[in-house]
């Protein structure tokens, strides 16, 4: 369980299909601080294992359904990378419960300053629609953000200049993919009301 609170921006080092899986490795500072073979971080909102780590990075296995699922396998290697280690359980809750498991990819359609806040517009498929309200939370590539304005398959949020700087979202541009993950609670409504007969179209 994640917040969505990124901790640093990671390097991507190394991306690569392998026998058994994909070989990911991102270089880190802060993400390697009490982390362990075997723990969880969030890498790009995406919750992967630790599977190696040296003195500057960390390296995950990760299957093709989470690489068909993220943008992960888009960047390039150098490019920037979000990463957060697991919540505990006497550590703050910044931003909002974050599971690490990618619904979807969303587009950005907009990302630009308007005034004095940068303005970002998100498309989606439209069977998300429902997982999407305004002044709820999503996390676009594991970043905890608070929604402004919902469409049958597009959302907005404002962000501030520290997300921008201490996230790959800063790094962004209009038709850039992104990784989304609905929240928690808007999904077991969903499925409660799909039992229901009330499945959204």
């Amino acid at each position: 369980m994640f917040a969505g609170i990124v901790e640093e921006k990671g390097a991507l080092r190394l991306f690569e299909k392998r026998e058994a899986a994909w070989r990911l490795a991102v270089g880190a500072r802060i993400a390697l601080e009490g982390t362990a073979i075997g723990d969880s971080i969030a890498v790009n909102g995406c919750c992967l294992t630790v599977v190696a780590r040296s003195a500057d990075s960390l390296e995950f296995e990760m299957l093709e359904e989470s690489r068909r699922l993220t943008n992960i396998g888009a960047t390039p290697v150098g490019g920037p990378i979000n990463l957060e280690r697991s919540l505990r359980p006497d550590g703050r809750l910044g931003g909002h419960f974050v599971t690490g498991h990618i619904d979807t990819l969303g587009t950005i359609d907009t990302l630009e300053m308007r005034g004095t806040d940068v303005f970002l517009k998100v498309s989606m498929p439209v069977k998300f629609g429902s997982m999407v309200v305004a002044k709820g939370s999503v996390a676009i590539d594991g970043v905890s953000l608070t929604v402004v304005d919902v469409g049958p398959d597009w959302f907005t949020v404002w962000l501030i200049p520290h997300t921008l700087e201490v996230t790959t979202l800063g790094t962004h541009k209009a038709g850039d993919a992104v990784n989304l993950e609905f929240d928690l609670l808007a999904k077991y409504v969903a499925r409660a009301v799909e039992a229901m007969g009330g499945a959204p179209k």
